[in-house]
């Protein structure tokens, strides 16, 4: 203490990992981008015996075995990684926010104990499965056949489908114009806004819709378009296919297209090569014409 290096476990050893978590839902969580998914994540956590443990007591081997647990339970690596990064920003915002200074981040000891992602979905549409499949959006109604045709020529994910607005294209003439052939899409599951090309096939889709009232292109909302989409392709005999798929389809489409895994990455919205190899998913048949 003389020496002024003296750093108090009085608060870390006397805080709880419930009342952090309810202090990280009302200071931290609300300048996230989607709150309300964090704090399900919360209340995930606060349900757990840990919760009732102090801050300074929990350890790395508490975060193996709590690993165990949900994979035990069935849940998905995805949802695990999620909630490990949830609970590793909070003891780092306690460390260097809240004056825990001496307080260990449990989550860091586990690293190489995280569970793996599996490996990337690599659906697509085989044979006459296109043609099938908006035969039967056609006979369903609605918006549902619009909304696919969009899909595959954009590559845009379904929540950023639902929101868009006519205010967002622009084209030759200007705003909301007949022609737009560029779309902005102001929010990101990245975060970052991006603007994409439309094609030709995308022009002609928008020009067929009705302009609504409330400026909003589509009237569907995300778990609405991925209810009419099963029930179309269960009319359509077509099984193993999700709406997400046809981003795959899409940003496969664009490469087999000739375009560079950048420019692809700039309209599908993906931040690093390796997701755009992800998602992109070439079918040998395709190639083979390129071939000596």
């Amino acid at each position: 203490m003389d020496r002024g290096v003296f750093v108090s476990r009085a608060e870390a050893e006397n805080t709880t990992l419930a009342e952090a978590l309810d202090r990280y839902l009302t200071e931290v969580t609300p300048g996230k981008r989607r709150p309300e998914n964090e704090a399900g994540f919360i209340r995930r956590w606060q349900a757990q015996p840990l919760a009732r443990r102090v801050l300074a007591t929990i350890r790395g081997k508490d975060m193996a075995a709590y690993i165990q647990q949900r994979q035990s339970d069935g849940v998905g690596a995805n949802t695990i990684r999620l909630e490990l990064a949830l609970l590793s920003h909070l003891f780092n915002t306690a460390r260097t926010a809240w004056g825990m200074e001496s307080l260990a981040n449990p989550v860091e000891a586990v690293k190489g104990q995280r569970p793996k992602l599996p490996q990337g979905r690599d659906r697509r549409l085989r044979d006459d499965e296109c043609a099938r499949l908006l035969t039967s959006a056609q006979a369903y109604g609605g918006e549902i056949g619009p909304l696919i045709t969009w899909a595959i020529e954009t590559a845009m994910r379904r929540g950023e489908i639902a929101a868009m607005r006519w205010e967002h294209l622009d084209g030759p003439s200007g705003p909301q114009c007949r022609q737009a052939r560029v779309l902005l899409i102001p929010e990101t599951k990245t975060g970052t806004p991006r603007r994409i090309p439309l094609s030709t096939a995308a022009v002609a889709t928008l020009n067929a819709l009705p302009r609504r009232p409330d400026g909003h292109v589509w009237s569907m909302r995300p778990d609405s378009i991925s209810q009419a989409f099963e029930r179309v392709c269960k009319a359509a005999g077509i099984e193993g296919l999700t709406f997400h798929d046809l981003r795959h389809e899409a940003a496969s489409r664009l490469s087999e297209k000739g375009f560079e895994a950048m420019e692809v990455a700039a309209i599908t919205g993906h931040k690093t090569m390796q997701m755009v190899k992800r998602y992109t998913h070439f079918r040998a048949e395709d190639l083979v014409g390129r071939l000596d």
